[in-house]
């Protein structure tokens, strides 16, 4: 049996290719990292307008002379907990984190402590003999009896 030489360093198989090395930053000497892929994907607005809804919207904002826009809240009430609050805001009062929904040349604000209780609804604008109002029709809410408050699933 033929003696490896100890003294010597082992030297590289043909078969085995030799190690690869990371990228390295000129400036720091440090692995620079590949910036992950991404895949973005086209975000589905918070709430989705009805076209009578966007007609009522758009006559409730066009005020040449004082500009405002529309902010969807919700407000502790009724028997079941919470309930839809409307009320108008001017753009520069609009909050920092409030959504902001455009659809049709309207745009509507969503307050940002109620995003999650109205996620995924469809607003709309009904008119009757006795009553106009906007409706919400949302998907994650369970009605209270009398029809004032809902409460989410």
């Amino acid at each position: 049996m033929p003696r490896a030489n100890l003294d010597e360093p082992p030297s590289p198989s043909p078969a085995q290719p030799p190690p690869a090395s990371d990228p390295k930053s000129p400036a720091t000497g440090k692995p620079v990292e590949k910036p992950r892929a991404s895949k973005f994907r086209a975000q589905k607005a918070p709430i989705t307008l009805t076209a009578p809804a966007v007609e009522r919207l758009r006559a409730l904002q066009t005020s040449p002379t004082d500009p405002r826009l529309i902010r969807i809240s919700v407000r502790n009430k009724g028997c079941a907990g919470m309930s839809y609050h409307l009320e108008y805001v001017k753009p520069e009062e609009a909050g920092k984190f409030d959504e902001r929904i455009q659809q049709d040349d309207v745009t509507v604000l969503i307050d940002s402590k109620a995003l999650f209780s109205i996620i995924g609804s469809e607003m709309d604008w009904k008119e009757d003999r006795l009553s106009a109002k906007f409706v919400f029709n949302n998907p994650l809410a369970v009605s209270c009896g009398c029809g004032e408050s809902f409460a989410v699933k």
